[in-house]
């Protein structure tokens, strides 16, 4: 198999990028060599996915079994990308979503037929755009494209609500005792799967002609309270939880005044609304189905140890946010006065 990944040294595409490499997949990156990934054995063909005519030019006498476009946002992405590899390409998978699916939800089980729908976050309804634009490509032009919805899936990154992501930041804080923020009152349930979990199912539906036309989610089948999330995070730190509860609607529209940070503005509107303050149950049947393999057996507390070693085996990955802990900082502060 031959496949393209555009993008592919992230947080998830780097355990699929190893995984696919390890099953004797001929594989390529296409992106702009600015991230400092080495993956023995993938190719790479240097060019920015924003700049078609370079991109064309770059793939020019190359044909695909899969394409895959880890960095799609936009209804112009999508329309691009047909334009690119619709006559040299068997599969395009485009990584959507899971946020997408209804906010708030009528049915408690996410199923890949659950309604799409997010009237809190943009870059969800983007997503949603990106699918309705494939499947009318599917339907009219045969284009083979297949659409992957992953929910919050971590590997190199710290998953939590609030507080951080690429970054040390939540870590550093928990070690200090100063205390993070856990929305609502913590009991609402999440899902969070491991990257290299992920990549088993991911890897399975490459190539999967049964899978052309088709939606899936994959994610861990272990439901965890946000509570139990941020204890597994202290745990990993080795230290106590020093939580304090802050209702989601209060976070959302105290972020709204703080401009000047990555998650002030609207960005906690989406981010807890239109995603992490909804209990989440996902139905796994459908990859399974497919997949027979995927198992997802990477329990929270295990792979977030796992993470936080790899974070403190180079301090240059250690990497505070000041913005981070002032935002946190900023929130605490109006809850206790108001």
């Amino acid at each position: 198999m031959k496949a393209l990944f555009i993008g592919g040294s992230g947080n998830i595409s780097t355990p699929v990028s190893k995984l696919a490499i390890e099953r004797g997949v001929e594989l390529y990156h296409l992106n702009r060599g600015t991230r400092k990934v080495d993956i023995p054995g993938v190719k790479v063909i240097k060019g920015d996915i924003t700049k078609k005519d370079e991109v064309a030019a770059a793939i020019a006498g190359h044909e695909w079994d899969v394409v895959v476009n880890w960095i799609a946002f936009t209804k112009e992405d999508i329309l691009r990308d047909y334009e690119l590899f619709k006559d040299n390409c068997k599969q395009y998978i485009f990584i959507s979503s899971a946020s997408a699916y209804q906010k708030p939800l009528t049915h408690p089980v996410i199923t890949e037929s659950t309604p799409l729908k997010n009237p809190y976050w943009q870059y969800s309804r983007d997503k949603i755009s990106c699918e309705e634009t494939l499947e009318s490509l599917f339907r009219q032009k045969d284009f083979p494209m297949t659409i992957v919805r992953p929910s919050l899936t971590y590997d190199t990154v710290i998953p939590v609500a609030i507080g951080s992501w690429d970054d040390y930041t939540i870590i550093d804080r928990m070690k200090k005792g100063k205390p993070v923020i856990i929305h609502g009152d913590g009991s609402s349930l999440w899902t969070i799967t491991h990257a290299r979990d992920f990549a088993v199912g991911f890897i399975g539906l490459m190539g999967h002609q049964q899978a052309l036309g088709q939606s899936f989610h994959i994610t861990s089948d272990e439901l965890l309270t946000w509570n139990q999330i941020y204890e597994a995070v202290a745990n990993a730190a080795g230290v106590p939880l020093n939580a304090i509860h802050i209702a989601s609607d209060f976070i959302s529209e105290a972020a709204k005044k703080l401009d000047w940070c990555s998650m002030g503005g609207d960005f906690m509107l989406g981010n807890l609304q239109g995603d992490k303050a909804v209990s989440t149950i996902f139905d796994n049947t459908k990859i399974k189905t497919f997949v027979p393999e995927f198992n997802a057996t990477t329990t929270f507390k295990k792979g977030i140890k796992e993470t936080v070693e790899w974070f403190e085996a180079d301090p240059s990955r250690m990497v505070i946010r000041e913005e981070n802990n002032r935002f946190m900082d900023a929130i605490i502060e109006a809850y206790q006065a108001g």
